[in-house]
C-alpha cells in the first residue's frame, strides 16, 4: 500500500515547475548556505573559528544590552525623576566603539560586508574562487595593517594619560577594541582563504557559501 510520503512527493499538475523550491533557492542565494566547520588536520582552525564566534557574540550581546539599559534608564530618570544619568553619554560612546569594532569581525564571519560584485558575479566558478582568495588575502593584510596603526594610536593615548571627564575611565581602555576588532577580522579573512583553498565551493566567509540559482522564477 503506498504511503503518505509517496503522494506528498508527487508534484501538483497545476503547479509551475520548481515553484515549490524557488522561494527556498532565492532565500539561500540571498543569505548564503551555511556549512560545517573545519575537520581533520584543519580541526584546530575550526576551534579558533568557534572561539572567535563565541567571543564576538558575547561582546556584541553585552554591548548592545548595556546600551539599551543605559538609554532606557536615562530616559526614565530624566522624565520620571527629573535627573539624567550623568555618565550616560560617555558610556554610550564607549559602547558604540565596542560594538562597532567587535561587529566587523562578526560581519566578516557571516559574509555580511558590502561587496562590489558586478564583475565577480559574471565570472565562472574557478575564476570567482581565485578572485575571492585574492580579495580575502588583500583584505586580511589591510586589517592587520590597520590593527598595527590602531595599536600605535592606543599606545600614544596611553602615554598621554588622557581620562574621560565624567566617568574618569582612561581613554586608552575604550580604544583597545580597535586593534582587537581589526585582528579578529583579519583572522576571519585568513580562514576564508583556507576554506576556499581546501573546499570545493566558493566561500564568502569561513562558513558561508557563495551560492546562485540560475533557474528562472515561474510567474
Amino acid at each position: 500500500m503506498p504511503n503518505a510520503e509517496a503522494y506528498k512527493s508527487k508534484p501538483d499538475p497545476g503547479e509551475p515547475p520548481h515553484a515549490s523550491t524557488e522561494t527556498g533557492a532565492a532565500a539561500e542565494a540571498n543569505s548564503g548556505k551555511t556549512t560545517p566547520g573545519f575537520t581533520g588536520i584543519l580541526r584546530p582552525l575550526g576551534l579558533i573559528d568557534r572561539a572567535l564566534a563565541f567571543f564576538e557574540a558575547a561582546i556584541l550581546v553585552t554591548g548592545i544590552l548595556a546600551m539599551a539599559i543605559i538609554s532606557v534608564a536615562n530616559v526614565i530618570g530624566r522624565f520620571g525623576f527629573g535627573q539624567s544619568l550623568y555618565f550616560a553619554e560617555e558610556a554610550t560612546q564607549f559602547l558604540v566603539i565596542l560594538v562597532t569594532f567587535a561587529g566587523i569581525g562578526f560581519a566578516a564571519r557571516h559574509g555580511r560586508h558590502i561587496r562590489m560584485s558586478a564583475i565577480y558575479d559574471e565570472l565562472p566558478d574557478k575564476a570567482r574562487k581565485a578572485l575571492m582568495i585574492v580579495i580575502a588575502l588583500v583584505t586580511a593584510a589591510i586589517m592587520f595593517l590597520l590593527a598595527w596603526y590602531s595599536l600605535l594610536y592606543v599606545l600614544s593615548v596611553y602615554d598621554s594619560g588622557r581620562i574621560a571627564p565624567v566617568t574618569q575611565i582612561p581613554i586608552f581602555l575604550t580604544l583597545v577594541w580597535l586593534p582587537i576588532g581589526f585582528i579578529i577580522t583579519g583572522i576571519q579573512y585568513l580562514l576564508t582563504v583556507v576554506a576556499n583553498l581546501t573546499r570545493k565551493d566558493v566561500y564568502l566567509s569561513v562558513s558561508v557559501v557563495d551560492s546562485y540559482d540560475d533557474r528562472e522564477t515561474a510567474v
